[in-house]
């Protein structure tokens, strides 16, 4: 039996311009790729008509059928990652093992356990950077520390960006390594328990024209002014690399928003604990209300502030809500219900499109007060003020709201006043007694 190496897919789903990819392919052994529909993640997905397993699937669908010109395939597993590589050790001779780095905590324990496997079998795994420009440790502050604040944080970045810009790779389909073997089929989605959706996948290419006038639209939900590439670079279907390098080009507002990016995965990586806890720890303190009532409402779209009920139901139909509004319902839901960031994080995780750990845990601690370079909590959206500048003629409420102004729409669940009042005593009191 000839040794071959394995190449494995995970938050990295295209040939073109992929690192761990690209190295594999340099060496002289054959590559066979690999995907694992993971268990132990898909099990704990309610809903088995999620539209981000359906994208997974259909792209790795895709690939394998560019694999069939270079008599290969991509070879998919629906089983946890150990009992994937315990069956490819059995079926194959492997010299090694590459794929790019996941920097989420459950990722890292996986990766730990697969490493420690393959080691016992005598195979080594070799990981890299991939998923973002700079990672954990490159970009930190004089004194060797990681930065808690985006601005020195993005001055760094855009410094060392421009000095050194990441090399652009070749398309792996251009390589003749690749596996040779007879071309079977991938999973299915019924083979995995899930089944087809209704929603709209957007496009990854970027619309250069929409990204020009990005600083300018950005903000106003009622156009079709942002990317819509939140579940391409989620998965990986565009390279980050590439992307910024247009977005340096065309608009540096939307390369600021790739920043933010890797400001996020840089803060979890160094921070896993922000996944249960606050960034700064004094915030756990606050006696978040437990209205399961209230909470209903606003996953529903029905607390009578028609910004906040457009937003809910943008995301609950289409799995995508446009930032502003993610940031003004983010803050209805901490400040004025006083229900825990947690929860609306939650929320998120399971309804959008472009789900990404880091990016929604540092988004809702943001909204919350909670978070690395977060919005004081004395800063309070008040969500009619936000409607006026945001969406003054009323077109994003109308089309996600079209009861909106008739008696069938509820009246606002609790008044802006007293709520924010509440919300700068209830912080103040829990802050002060740490």
């Amino acid at each position: 039996m000839s040794k071959i190496n394995i190449f494995w897919f995970r938050r990295d789903l295209r040939f073109s311009d992929n690192t761990a990819l690209y190295y594999a392919l340099k060496e002289n052994l054959p590559v066979l790729p690999i995907f694992i529909f993971d268990k132990s993640i898909l099990g704990k997905l309610e809903n088995k008509e999620d539209a981000r397993v359906e994208y997974i699937q259909n792209t790795i669908a895709e690939m394998n059928h560019k694999l069939r010109d270079k008599g290969s395939k991509l070879k998919t597993f629906y089983s946890n990652p150990i009992e994937a590589f315990d069956s490819l050790t059995n079926e194959y001779e492997i010299e090694s093992v590459f794929t790019n780095r996941d920097y989420e905590p459950s990722a890292i324990t996986r990766d730990q356990q697969v490493e420690t496997f393959l080691k016992s079998k005598g195979i080594k795994l070799y990981t890299f950077k991939d998923h973002v420009i700079f990672e954990k440790e490159e970009i930190v502050s004089g004194t060797g520390s990681f930065y808690k604040v985006f601005t020195p944080y993005s001055k760094v970045w855009l410094e060392k960006y421009s000095k050194n810009k990441p090399a652009i790779l070749n398309d792996g389909l251009s390589a003749n390594n690749w596996y040779q073997t007879s071309h079977k089929e991938v999973h299915s989605l019924d083979q995995i328990g899930f089944k087809k959706t209704e929603i709209h996948i957007p496009s990854e290419s970027l619309k250069e024209e929409l990204i020009k006038k990005y600083d300018q639209l950005r903000d106003f939900p009622a156009k079709d002014a942002t990317s819509r590439l939140g579940i391409h670079l989620r998965f990986g279907t565009v390279s980050i690399r590439q992307l910024a390098k247009k977005a340096e080009s065309i608009n540096q507002t939307f390369l600021n928003e790739l920043i933010w990016r890797d400001f996020y995965a840089m803060i979890l990586a160094n921070n896993p604990q922000v996944v249960s806890n606050a960034f700064k720890p004094q915030y756990d303190q606050i006696p978040w209300l437990r209205d399961e009532e209230g909470f209903q409402k606003w996953c529903d779209g029905t607390t009578g502030y028609p910004i906040v009920d457009a937003g809910m139901r943008q995301l609950n139909q289409t799995g995508f809500m446009h930032n502003r509004v993610r940031m003004i319902v983010a803050s209805f839901l901490t400040k004025h219900l006083l229900i825990d960031w947690r929860w609306g994080e939650a929320y998120f995780a399971e309804k959008l499109l472009d789900f990404d750990l880091a990016s929604n845990n540092g988004g809702w601690q943001w909204a919350a007060g909670t978070g690395t370079d977060a919005q004081p909590y004395f800063r309070i959206f008040n969500p009619e003020s936000q409607t006026k500048k945001f969406d003054p003629e009323l077109k994003y409420i109308k089309k996600w709201v079209p009861e909106y102004g008739s008696s069938n729409y509820p009246k606002p669940m609790v008044d802006h006043k007293f709520a924010r009042q509440r919300a700068l005593n209830t912080y103040k009191v829990a802050l002060a007694n740490n």
